[in-house]
């Protein structure tokens, strides 16, 4: 009966017996798996601008990294709030992703080179795609929904993707190894991305039990 109790747990959400994170523990590796995130990026962004590509304390540090570690420490949170069960308003941390278009575009003078240029609307693009993916991935919501946030990551994950030859020129298209692979990584960025912002819209975990030796977790729609 014991075997028969968990077998049916594991198909209905799965079995957890390891205790939740704490919280600090959660945000910190998220902040680390943000500015590695933001770093890896970073360096995609300098294999496809070339010598253009320059490196400073405001654009660098501000503009990329700090985001990164904002949305890595957020999404962080928001996993060890689910792993508790959830919490009033914790869904809200699934729109962590926009640090990466609010922090650069709030620098002076990129919100007028945003409106005027365009320029800056990559940042917004991918925080876009990584709501609206994660969203897609999290299982949760009416399937029409997901459907369409999987089509508008899909389709801005693409557009990075498009921009290494673009940008690059014939050393980075899509016909040559170097730009192939170049293709892969910043598509590839943009859908971890996604998996990662799945998380505050995933179902909520909590306690079978709860006080008892030996009590387990499972999954409940929340």
């Amino acid at each position: 009966m014991v075997a028969e109790s968990e077998a049916s747990l594991a198909r209905d959400g799965g079995v957890r017996g390891d205790p939740p994170p704490a919280f600090a523990s959660a945000i910190a590796v998220g902040a680390v798996c943000g500015l590695a995130w933001a770093s890896g990026f970073r360096a995609y962004m300098m294999l496809i601008a070339g010598p253009a590509s320059r490196f400073d304390w405001v654009g660098t540090f501000v503009a990329i990294l700090l985001p990164g570690v904002v949305v890595g420490a957020l999404l962080g949170l928001a996993e060890a709030i689910r792993r508790r069960g959830g919490r009033r308003h914790w869904r809200w941390l699934g729109l962590a992703p926009l640090a990466f278009a609010v922090v650069p575009l709030a620098l002076p003078g990129a919100l007028v080179d945003f409106l005027t240029q365009g320029l800056g609307g990559g940042a917004v693009g991918v925080a876009v795609a990584a709501i609206a993916g994660g969203f897609a991935l999290s299982g949760r919501g009416a399937v029409w929904a997901r459907i369409v946030g999987a089509l508008v990551a899909l389709v801005i994950a693409a557009g990075v993707a498009l921009t290494v030859p673009m940008i690059g020129g014939r050393a980075l298209a899509l016909s040559e190894p170097r730009g192939l692979w170049a293709a892969i990584l910043a598509g590839s960025f943009v859908i971890v991305l996604c998996l990662a912002s799945s998380i505050p819209f995933r179902t909520a975990w909590t306690r079978v039990g709860a006080g008892r030796p030996g009590a387990r977790e499972h999954e409940e729609s929340s």
